[in-house]
């Protein structure tokens, strides 16, 4: 099942009928014990409505109301490799080297809901930065018990130039207004996704493709559930969170987004996130 909030409504699409859902929350929802049998609730509740209304045909939101957003760092081997390369100058190489191999993952504060963006909105780079990347990363939904419920694609749209001078500006370099996009949907599925998966980035030019590439999850070197109990370590989330779990796909170091560019992230069981650089 799939959740795609708009400018009107939210909508969920359940074995290709579509309900609209009045009263919903994405607060009781990543507060509730059992998300999943929430919305089968909620549903048992509503009215198919016609194809006509879907929400694909309109504005989609990003599928937030208080969460907060958060991110894992150097979770491939690929994004290990970058970063060394993008901090040699500086010598913090090692500190990406390290923390790939060590028992505790990285994690950062990514986003608020008013710094998130959704899908076909425009994501933004920094003006002080001469090195910029999209990321695209599965994205984990978990309710207040630390319980891993749904995904969505995430944007972790990232200065590599700033993080490069020195591991210290992380937050700097991660953290701006529109510097995050999620969406298109929150997809709550009966099983967590194999590690066949596949994550897939594409970033087109003037009509033209400039960069593409792809992973799966079986390149991650840590595990979901991992990842997340270190977050809610003595750090509780009333409301529930987003976890973006890290990125293997990335672009190569003479390439930076521009104004204009058009990018497009897709994973096999959720769908397309698209957004464009302002």
């Amino acid at each position: 099942m799939k959740i795609y909030r708009t400018l009107d409504s939210t909508f969920l699409n359940l074995e290709d009928n579509w309900y609209r859902l009045e009263s919903f929350s994405f607060d009781n929802l990543f507060s509730s014990d059992a998300p999943r049998d929430r919305l089968f609730d909620l549903a048992r509740r509503e009215y198919i409505i016609s194809p006509q209304e879907s929400p694909l045909r309109g504005t989609i939101l990003p599928p937030i109301e208080s969460q907060e957003i958060w991110g894992a760092g150097v979770t491939y081997f690929k994004s290990r490799e970058a970063r060394m390369e993008e901090s040699e100058s500086a010598k913090g190489g090692d500190f990406y080297d390290k923390v790939y191999y060590a028992e505790r993952p990285e994690l950062f504060f990514k986003a608020n809901a008013p710094r998130v963006v959704g899908h076909k909105d425009q994501v933004a780079i920094r003006r002080d930065s001469s090195w910029n990347v999209p990321e695209a990363e599965l994205t984990l939904a978990i309710n207040h018990h630390g319980e891993i419920f749904g995904y969505a694609i995430g944007n972790d749209m990232s200065s590599r130039s700033i993080e490069g001078e020195n591991p210290l500006y992380l937050p700097q370099a991660k953290v701006y207004e529109r510097s995050c996009s999620i969406g298109p949907c929150l997809c709550v599925p009966a099983s967590p996704p194999p590690p066949s998966t596949i994550i897939s980035l594409c970033i087109s030019r003037d009509g033209t493709v400039a960069f593409s590439g792809e992973t799966t999850l079986s390149q991650m070197k840590r595990e979901l559930v991992e990842l997340v109990e270190y977050l809610f370590r003595q750090n509780p989330f009333p409301n529930g969170a987003y976890l973006m779990t890290g990125t293997g796909i990335i672009p190569e170091s003479d390439f930076t987004l521009r104004s204009g560019d058009e990018i497009s992230m897709t994973i096999d069981f959720i769908g397309t996130l698209e957004n464009t650089v302002g």
